[in-house]
């Protein structure tokens, strides 16, 4: 795994075309949390193998801050995988966090990936496990086998849930993957959203959903996300600069919530070691040792968010 990028928030993870020298130029400059360089969906058949030196390029030659940097690659029944990331990682140097493997079906794909880039960090002279993985849910098959995939690398730092790809796996009757569809009475991926957030919370990932394909409606994108952010998802994919901003503020505490955590841990260590008690009263609600828990979570997710504390108990 890269120990740089593991814990960095990902509120926003930001798709840039592999192809484009001028997207990879201006991403640098985008507010996103994660940037992913694609060389997958978003590059031609007939572009991809020209886009690893560009990416690369891109890699070494610009400022990328504290983002997380990473390569998504095309999936193993391709021609490509296995050239991408020798071509991609040898090429890049260290500032490349991590390499996205797509449509990812069974942990012997992760195993392979895994194998791989440590032979590629040899030879190009990075630490051994440099490389993080994000792997990517898209298929029926996948989400059967997501416990399994989450387990099978210590690279793994992300499982990222794919609903367009999925959605034609289970031949669902839409046309738009991965927006609202009000035929429907609820969520219909909510089981899918609960089952890749428990394989990952159980493996110590973080969870990412996909992308909303309606780019220009940032009313729908922010109602839309507040589904998996609810669920506890750390962020979502941005198909456009513009769905950067919606979503750092969805997949952030607000500081009212940042400042009432904080509260729930001092009222709780004051009754815990100064009183004696494992509950206590904190306004109107009960608070106990579930509570503490929460409380860290909300405090956790909004220090990397970059939140301070406003307000003292």
């Amino acid at each position: 795994m890269s120990a740089r990028s593991r814990n960095l928030p990902r509120r926003s993870c930001l798709s840039i075309p592999g192809s484009s020298e001028k997207m990879l130029g201006k991403g640098p400059g985008i507010p996103a949390d994660m940037v992913f360089l694609d060389l997958e969906d978003a590059v031609a058949p007939k572009e991809k193998e020209a886009s690893r030196a560009k990416i690369a390029a891109a890699i070494r030659g610009n400022d990328w801050g504290d983002k997380v940097l990473c390569v998504r690659v095309n999936d193993w029944s391709t021609k490509w995988t296995a050239y991408d990331i020798i071509e991609v990682v040898g090429n890049a140097g260290e500032r490349l966090d991590e390499i996205m493997l797509p449509k990812v079906e069974s942990a012997a794909q992760i195993v392979a990936t895994d194998m791989l880039l440590r032979q590629v960090e040899i030879s190009a002279g990075l630490p051994i496990g440099h490389i993080g993985i994000e792997a990517q849910i898209e298929t029926a098959r996948g989400l059967i086998n997501v416990e399994e995939i989450c387990a099978a690398s210590p690279r793994l730092e992300t499982i990222i849930f794919g609903p367009a790809d999925f959605a034609a796996s289970m031949e669902m009757p839409v046309l738009t993957g991965g927006v609202k569809i009000d035929e429907y009475p609820g969520d219909h991926f909510h089981y899918v959203y609960n089952k890749i957030l428990m394989a990952g919370r159980a493996n110590g990932l973080q969870v990412i959903d996909g992308p909303f394909l309606h780019v220009r409606d940032s009313d729908a994108l922010r109602e839309y996300s507040m589904r998996s952010r609810i669920l506890g998802y750390d962020g979502k994919w941005a198909l456009h600069p513009d769905q950067v901003t919606v979503l750092n503020d969805v997949f952030s505490p607000t500081q009212e919530q940042f400042d009432k955590a904080w509260s729930i841990l001092d009222a709780y260590k004051e009754a815990t070691e100064g009183e004696g008690k494992g509950a206590v009263m904190f306004g109107n609600e009960m608070i106990d040792e579930a509570s503490r828990k929460m409380a860290l979570k909300f405090i956790s997710r909004g220090e990397r968010a970059g939140r301070t504390r406003s307000t003292q108990a």
